[in-house]
């Protein structure tokens, strides 16, 4: 039952996560110029309950993972979590809604250069491969099922994001699109 808990907190996550997010709810709740910073605020405290309620469960271990192979895995785990750490620095402000709280705002620009030459969504690229590393280390039940739904709901907000990046950038994003890949990186030089 845990587990079945565990699945539907993690969904009503993403789907929150989601709905806060659209262009019509920022609209109806969001003409605060804190918005941003408020939903960053709700996203992380939300995000630590469920973690917390998945650290409680008792662990089911779904095969044991030898230790060599334990210690090869941190690489891309260790890798996914740099790429996180370096893309959260680098817009922490914009992303957290921070920024709000500073009379002068950037605007925003579209993003070539640096890890974006490689792929469109590095910080979600970097999220699937440190969690999915996180997954094989400690293949547990409650870590596949959070794996499974983080994924999926990366993978439909991405297609949403892609269309509001379109809809934003035009011409620009759309050839961006068609050069560099989305969530899987191509190391040949594209831009």
């Amino acid at each position: 039952m845990a587990h079945i808990i565990l699945a539907i907190l993690w969904v009503l996550y993403g789907v929150l996560h989601s709905l806060l997010a659209t262009s019509w709810v920022k609209r109806v709740f969001g003409h605060s110029r804190y918005y941003t910073f408020m939903y960053s605020v709700f996203a992380t405290l939300s995000l630590a309950a469920i973690l917390v309620y998945q650290l409680s469960i008792p662990p089911i271990s779904l095969w044991i993972m030898p230790l060599w192979a334990q210690l090869l895995l941190l690489l891309p785990l260790l890798a996914g979590l740099f790429i996180m750490a370096a893309l959260i620095k680098k817009y922490f402000f914009a992303l957290s809604g921070i920024s709000a709280f500073y009379k002068n705002q950037a605007p925003v620009k579209l993003e070539l250069d640096g890890w974006h030459r490689y792929v469109r969504h590095p910080l979600y690229a970097g999220t699937l491969l440190f969690i999915w590393s996180l997954f094989f280390i400690f293949p547990l039940l409650s870590n596949l099922i959070a794996c499974t739904i983080i994924t999926l709901y990366t993978l439909a907000g991405t297609v949403l994001e892609e269309k509001k990046l379109v809809a934003q950038f035009g011409e620009a994003y759309s050839h961006y699109q068609q050069r560099v890949p989305m969530l899987i990186p191509s190391f040949r030089r594209t831009y």
